[in-house]
């Protein structure tokens, strides 16, 4: 699993014609049953990749207004059983940064973490950079898989994206952050 399938790029969740990027996602996932709870996904230092000046405002308005305001985003989550509690983006230090909750019923649409023989587990690709978890990482052919004991009550793992973020464009600067941008 590649970090781009992480929530569907996260906030690019919807389909549009450019694409959001972020350096790092972490995800920590109370779990208030065998197959159900809440997740929170934090995405840190979102970007576009738009070249253009048209592609860029796109981006802007799908991250800004679709993405963080419309019913849409929250209706396609909604149908990968993801029912989104709260959304917002925030700056710090200069870099956009985003954060995603949801409830879930089945623990398996948190990007396919499984829960068997009284572990979860979190099978990602070789490559994938997990720096930080409170399970145990064990390496495997061409994968790695995060495994969490069964009793435990909150799964966490932080992962950094393969994107060079130095060339891509800068969202910051283009947030106004009050009351009525967070939900």
């Amino acid at each position: 699993m590649k970090v781009k399938s992480f929530f569907i790029l996260g906030f690019a969740a919807i389909t549009f014609s450019g694409c959001l990027v972020y350096q790092k996602v972490a995800y920590e996932i109370s779990v208030d049953g065998k197959k159900s709870g809440e997740a929170k996904v934090s995405f840190f230092d979102l970007k576009s990749d738009a070249l253009g000046n048209k592609e860029f405002n796109e981006d802007k308005d799908n991250l800004f207004n679709k993405l963080l305001k419309s019913d849409e985003f929250v209706f396609s989550q909604k149908e990968e059983g993801k029912e989104i509690i709260g959304r917002k983006l925030f700056v710090e230090n200069k870099k956009l940064n985003g954060e995603v909750s949801f409830k879930f019923k089945d623990i398996n649409v948190v990007e396919g973490i499984q829960q068997q023989d009284g572990y979860y587990f979190l099978t990602v690709e070789e490559g994938d950079s997990i720096i930080s978890t409170n399970g145990t990482v064990v390496p495997l052919k061409k994968f790695k898989r995060i495994i969490w004991e069964g009793n435990e009550k909150v799964l966490k793992f932080e992962m950094l994206t393969d994107v060079n973020l130095d060339d891509l464009r800068e969202l910051a600067p283009f947030y106004k952050s009050n009351s009525s941008n967070d939900q």
